[in-house]
């Protein structure tokens, strides 16, 4: 039984300290331009969130104002003329909504809420969305009559929303400029 003896150990080779830590910088060189990517990748996500946001309220204020238009006393919209009292309780003098919540719902006040044949609420937002930048439902309000850079609200009408973040977007504006 001379002959040749199997050594288990022989033949096999393990990994040695340079090349593990070669495997170890090539893995964190990688990563540390993979995380860039996903940053700037999460970001342009809530960007593009908070435009689909601006544009579904600013839709909804324009429909409102089209449905209740007014100027001053006169009423003007096929809504506020058939439903004075709520009208002039859910609108401004411009026929813009008093507040958001005004989107939400309106109470018709006419005779046609009434009938049994058309709803006695109007809805123009299921609900407020989200600031995608702030986590909030709170947004920056514009009167009809404020400038663009203005940064307080009137609170008689809302004419627009802004987000209230004062972050930067990745084109370099400001969000709130939006």
């Amino acid at each position: 039984m001379g002959g040749f003896q199997f050594n288990k150990y022989q033949g096999s080779q393990g990994v040695t300290l340079i090349e593990l830590l070669v495997t170890l910088t090539i893995i964190f060189i990688l990563a540390s331009v993979a995380l860039p990517i996903g940053k700037v990748s999460i970001k342009r996500t809530k960007e593009l969130e908070l435009r689909q946001s601006l544009r579904l309220v600013r839709v909804a204020i324009d429909n409102f104002r089209r449905d209740w238009a007014r100027d001053g006393n006169t009423l003007l919209g096929p809504l506020c003329v058939k439903n004075q009292l709520a009208c002039k309780e859910h609108t401004g003098l411009t026929g813009y909504p008093k507040d958001l919540e005004s989107l939400l719902k309106i109470e018709l006040t006419g005779a046609e809420a009434q009938t049994e044949e058309t709803y006695s609420t109007r809805r123009y937002l299921r609900r407020v969305p989200i600031d995608p930048m702030t986590g909030t439902t709170e947004w920056g309000l514009r009167c009809y009559q404020d400038e663009q850079d203005e940064d307080r609200w009137c609170g008689e009408d809302v004419f627009d929303i802004f987000s209230t973040s004062e972050k930067t977007a990745l084109d370099g504006t400001r969000y709130r400029d939006w």
